[in-house]
């Protein structure tokens, strides 16, 4: 499930309140998305994953609920409440829910050659 409209400008968000876990589900919202960019706040439920893929951009994951398994490069890395981290460029990664969490990831996409 992923919502692709913007949060509002100007507003102040609890960036904790805007996405909901789904029981068996993984959700996305976008909170900006532009061609230089995007955050993007992502709820995983329990035993959900987001297999194996790679990007040409670094990305950038902060967690803001639970705790998050990554795997980077065959590395296997815990995340806690308030830990992030810089997935690099090209390197293949995946995210399982041992128990919920939810992220917040920035990708910047300017200052590369393709």
């Amino acid at each position: 499930m992923k919502t692709n409209t913007e949060l509002e400008k100007g507003k102040a968000h609890i960036i904790i309140e805007i996405i909901e876990y789904v029981p068996h589900a993984v959700v996305s919202r976008t909170i900006i998305k532009k061609t230089s960019g995007n955050i993007t706040a992502t709820s995983m439920s329990t035993g959900e994953e987001l297999g194996e893929k790679t990007t040409p951009f670094d990305t950038y994951v902060q967690i803001i609920d639970g705790i998050a398994q990554l795997e980077i490069d065959n590395k296997t890395i815990l995340l806690k409440l308030g830990e992030g981290l810089i997935i690099p460029a090209h390197a293949k990664h995946s995210f399982t829910a041992k128990e919920k969490f939810k992220m917040i990831t920035t990708t910047i996409k300017s200052g590369y050659e393709l």
